[in-house]
């Protein structure tokens, strides 16, 4: 969805009554101005605590406290940027924006300035989702007990937007700001994961806030969430994901700024390993480093506390450019 964007002339061209009707929230009541109902960013329970003021085309509410234009209406239930939320209205209703100009000609020092602070980070997002069901039956299939889950704020969300009907996943920055949801399918329906359209993940290491308040100079790191919260919760706090099995520059100095020993632990397979070899090469001359192999084919989300709090306590703090490989065996 990329393209040129006039805010401004999406929010003149799209009213927020429209909007209301293109998600089709129900049960809103007309008085005078306003619409007034539930609110359908948090599904909370309050009939009134939402409120669309027409005229203004601006939204409260006044239990999550959401509030602003369509725009922000727009990005909130979408879980975008503001942007996005900007090229999304302006696919739906057909809007035309002349010129190819992100901003006005006259736009101002502090627009631009916003253009490339949110090129370089994932801004943080102005709402958070709530009515999270972190005792969900699919997360004890996965082994992560509703302690953990609550603990992260991972949980089944059956709300609406993006993530309606999917175990969401909160990702934090390093300041532990929310920047965004994973949202993993209960089943094998393509896509497994879903994000955000605009957020970058190769910018944000998943749990590097807790990893850091942890106080240590070693630093777990596995390919993902189920991983980390698996890692965790038998009792290793300073264990951050990569979301994937490449390791971008942005994770490399985080992992280089806070920590001295990296410990790999990524996932016996062919991906997992090549990165793991890759990633231990790349900071062998600066860090201590140490390789977990798994076994063929599996992951540690897969494996029990017992063995992980076992495979941890026997790795050694390798000197620094030294590289040391742990294998594990089948239990």
């Amino acid at each position: 969805m990329n393209g040129w964007v006039d805010f401004s002339a999406v929010k003149r061209a799209v009213s927020l009554e429209a909007v209301l009707r293109h998600y089709q929230i129900p049960g809103l009541r007309r008085h005078r101005d306003q619409l007034q109902g539930c609110c359908p960013i948090h599904r909370g329970q309050r009939n009134d605590s939402f409120r669309a003021h027409l005229t203004k085309n601006i939204f409260q509410c006044f239990a999550c406290h959401a509030r602003g234009n369509v725009l922000d209406f727009v990005a909130a239930m979408e879980q975008c940027s503001i942007r996005e939320a900007a090229l999304r209205l302006q696919q739906w209703f057909g809007v035309r924006v002349p010129g190819l100009r992100l901003y006005p000609a006259a736009a101002s020092r502090q627009q631009r300035e916003l253009v490339r602070k949110e090129e370089g980070s994932n801004l943080p997002l102005r709402f958070a989702l709530t009515g999270v069901e972190s005792n969900h039956p699919y997360l004890a299939q996965r082994g992560i007990d509703p302690d953990t889950a609550a603990q992260f704020g991972v949980g089944f969300y059956p709300g609406p937007g993006l993530m309606s009907g999917r175990i969401v996943i909160p990702i934090r920055n390093r300041h532990g700001q929310l920047v965004a949801y994973a949202g993993r399918a209960l089943d094998d329906r393509p896509p497994k994961y879903k994000l955000p359209v605009g957020f970058r993940k190769a910018l944000e290491l998943f749990n590097l806030q807790r990893a850091v308040a942890a106080g240590g100079k070693t630093v777990i790191v596995v390919e993902g969430y189920f991983d980390c919260l698996r890692v965790h919760q038998a009792g290793f706090p300073a264990v951050v994901a990569l979301m994937g099995s490449s390791l971008s520059a942005a994770q490399e100095s985080a992992l280089l700024c806070h920590f001295e020993r990296i410990v790999l632990m990524l996932d016996g397979d062919v991906a997992g390993r090549t990165a793991s070899q890759a990633i231990a090469v790349q900071f062998s001359n600066r860090h201590s480093v140490q390789e977990i192999q798994l076994p063929d084919g599996s992951q540690p989300d897969q494996l029990s506390s017992s063995t992980i709090r076992h495979l941890l306590a026997v790795v050694g703090c390798p000197n620094k450019g030294a590289v040391v490989k742990q294998n594990l065996s089948p239990a």
